[in-house]
């Protein structure tokens, strides 16, 4: 084969890159190629922390391709016109790409497959973004799991595939190709940015995995609860972006687990197991795509959710009252990031101490979160709201005082975030309505809600659609 495109798109790095691989060795000439889509100013998810790292994450991809001898070409538009309007333009025996996994980006890549197969041109797309796709991990009877720890069984008993090597340097020169402007700033979109992000790009994820499999790994089962503490591995955003390739992750976790101690041991299979809830609901999402649109138990979607728009407003700027959801909340927007124990303390105050539909959250998180991805986000807020899949019943509810003196017991993480409590004691960080004398003087709301009188709202709620059952 002469020429090939290989279509960039959640796997924005020259390692470890599966379609990437395969175009390389079957193309003496590969042409890089990235679609800014239209969508990415458009959609209603967008968000400017996740397109700030996306587009700097590709700038960051142009400057590797380029040392390597392979220039990447950027194009503006519909990728189901481009695409095949650009293999026509090139000359190109066919188009590699990645599998996406989303009920859009599979409609997307068969109208593609289409267009390009009634002109004779191949379009290949590749296993990548997991090690495990939808049927490859299936129950005795040949179904989806809908449970995870079964699932995690089965997954860990097999033998991740290998990473895939890097792309190699060529100094053949080919014709220069037009390539349109790529902005920097999301700005450009129309979603100015104001958030601090973290690094972007694949030198910055490698980075980013081998401090965390050096030391902090060894202690990711309890410090990932923390907020204060930096206990996850903020891979999460690269994973999203494909700055980093699944399988890369995997076998140097293998190998930092193989010189561990036993207690290290089983921090390092709690981060995969952490990782392995990705696979999962990304084969929920296929096998199940009706998850995209409401509840994955249908009898949910009758469930009779508050209208209260000031309430979820309040949720969203983090002036509910609560110390510790109001903490969280205004961290994410400040940063677009937030741990997964304070993404379920949030989540379920919102579902059910507000009693507002998971799915106003979802769309809220998709539109902050540096690492909002479909599958993950909707298959945590279903699960935290007790609509999803696994074992989670409607009646586990956190409780936001509670959660917040377990894991942030001396507020540090609070201080950081809601200076109006600074200075509280350490007994009243979390319930500052404690000392009514005190807290008539902090510039800081009451509660919009009481817990202890919506938690069986909550369950008279869910009991209403269940028959009582």
């Amino acid at each position: 084969m002469k020429r090939a495109i290989h279509w960039f798109r959640r796997d924005l790095r020259v390692s470890d890159n599966v379609a990437l691989s395969e175009a390389a060795s079957r193309a003496e000439q590969v042409i890089p190629v990235f679609v800014l889509e239209d969508a990415f100013q458009k959609g209603p998810d967008v968000g400017a922390a996740r397109a700030a790292f996306l587009l700097r994450s590709v700038e960051s991809l142009r400057k590797n391709l380029e040392v390597l001898g392979h220039p990447l070409v950027i194009r503006r538009g519909k990728s189901v016109e481009v695409i095949p309007a650009l293999a026509k333009e090139l000359g190109v025996q066919a188009v590699f790409a990645n599998r996406r996994y989303e009920p859009y980006a599979l409609r997307r890549d068969d109208k593609i497959f289409n267009a390009l197969n009634g002109m004779g041109i191949g379009f290949e797309v590749f296993k990548d973004a997991v090690a495990w796709e939808e049927r490859e991990i299936l129950t005795q009877a040949g179904k989806p799991f809908t449970v995870f720890t079964p699932y995690s069984k089965v997954w860990k008993a097999r033998t991740s595939p290998a990473p895939r090597a890097r792309l190699a340097p060529t100094k053949r020169k080919w014709d220069a190709i037009v390539s349109d402007e790529l902005p920097l700033d999301p700005a450009a979109l129309g979603h100015p940015l104001t958030q601090t992000i973290q690094e972007p790009g694949e030198h910055a994820a490698l980075a980013t995995l081998k401090t965390f499999l050096a030391g902090p790994v060894f202690r990711y089962a309890d410090a990932r609860n923390f907020p204060a503490e930096q206990g996850t591995s903020l891979l999460s955003a690269h994973l999203r972006c494909g700055t980093i390739g699944p399988r890369a992750i995997y076998s140097q976790l293998k190998a930092a687990r193989e010189k561990g101690t036993p207690d290290q041991q089983r921090n390092c299979d709690a981060w995969l197991s952490e990782l392995i809830w990705r696979e999962f609901y990304l084969q929920i999402i296929i096998n199940f795509p009706q998850v995209t649109k409401g509840a994955f138990r249908p009898e949910y979607d009758r469930l009779a959710w508050s209208e209260n728009e000031e309430h979820f407003q309040a949720w969203c700027a983090g002036m509910t009252g609560y110390p510790i959801v109001d903490a969280a909340m205004r961290c994410l927007n400040a940063t677009g990031n937030m741990n997964n124990r304070l993404r379920m303390i949030v989540a379920m105050f919102l579902t059910k101490d507000l009693l507002i539909n998971w799915q106003r959250g979802e769309r809220y998180f998709m539109q902050q979160l540096i690492d909002g991805d479909m599958a993950a986000n909707n298959g945590g807020w279903q699960w935290s709201a007790g609509t999803g899949t696994d074992a989670a019943p409607y009646f586990r509810i956190f409780n936001p005082v509670s959660q917040g003196e377990k894991f942030d017991a001396q507020g540090k993480f609070v201080r950081q975030w809601v200076p109006e409590l600074a200075a509280l004691p350490d007994d009243l960080i979390h319930q500052p309505w404690g000392n009514p004398l005190l807290s008539s003087k902090l510039k800081y709301p009451s509660r919009i809600v009481l817990h202890e009188e919506q938690r069986p709202k909550c369950l008279a709620m869910f009991k209403a659609v269940k028959g009582g059952g």
